[in-house]
């Protein structure tokens, strides 16, 4: 019992205006969040289409230097996942898809920075808003109680009753901002998730488009090392290849 009057006393000294500040600075930091987060994805953004008729120019002809110079000016999320891939287009398909996935999970996780406090705030604003006005509740049944045994007449109770239906309409607009922040916050993640997928997408097509070229490239030409020997007897060299094929003996 005594706790529960110690909570009372502590929540009616304090009010409800710290939640309504709070809600406040909660509610500029999610804008501030959403145009730093818009400004960024638009520095990243970029004509796929545009981009992927380019690159096919070039990985047409076999010129992997020259999609490269191409694709090293720009920063969208296609381009840098492409440019990931080819940088290791020597070493295979399989590399090559190895390496434009981390530059994907790279760039996911860049772009996706700060998001949750968007949808942190947007899902837990209205709470903190409700939590507002069941102070500000509190408050003025404490003040209901107090004028009640005060009043020595009708009069003064109607006033008092008055005076805390007064305080209750106050406090119920703790609420109101809580709801207000959220919307905002929700409206704001919903469309950053949404552009993170698309940009994701375009990635995803441009991967495509370079593991298309590069593993055809490898079904036309093989990979042939091999590993030169030379015979024990008969001063002849003989070539072991590496992919498992019968040597053929060369005359010394």
């Amino acid at each position: 019992m005594y706790t529960v009057v110690a909570v009372k006393n502590l929540l009616v000294q304090s009010g409800a205006s710290w939640v309504l500040w709070l809600l406040f600075a909660l509610s500029a930091g999610s804008i501030a969040i959403a145009i730093e987060r818009w400004l960024y994805f638009r520095s990243k953004d970029d004509d796929v289409r545009a981009l992927a008729a380019e690159l096919d120019a070039h990985l047409s002809n076999g010129s992997v230097a020259a999609a490269l110079d191409a694709l090293r000016p720009m920063r969208s999320v296609g381009a840098i996942v492409a440019r990931a891939g080819l940088r290791l287009a020597q070493r295979g398909s399989a590399a090559a898809d190895k390496g434009m996935q981390s530059a994907m999970a790279a760039e996911r996780k860049a772009l996706e920075a700060r998001l949750a406090y968007l949808g942190t705030l947007g899902n837990n604003a209205p709470f903190v808003g409700l939590f507002g006005t069941v102070i500000g509740v509190i408050l003025a049944f404490e003040q209901l109680g107090q004028a009640t045994g005060a009043a020595g007449g009708g009069a003064a109770s109607q006033v008092a009753s008055a005076a805390v239906m007064a305080a209750i309409a106050e406090a119920l607009v703790a609420t109101a901002v809580g709801i207000g922040v959220a919307l905002p916050a929700v409206a704001a993640y919903n469309y950053l998730q949404r552009r993170i997928a698309a940009m994701l997408d375009d990635a995803e097509t441009l991967s495509n488009l370079v593991l298309a070229y590069l593993a055809t490239g490898e079904a036309a030409y093989p990979s042939s090392r091999v590993e030169p020997a030379r015979a024990a007897h008969g001063g002849a060299s003989i070539d072991k290849p590496m992919n498992g094929e019968a040597s053929r003996p060369e005359a010394a």
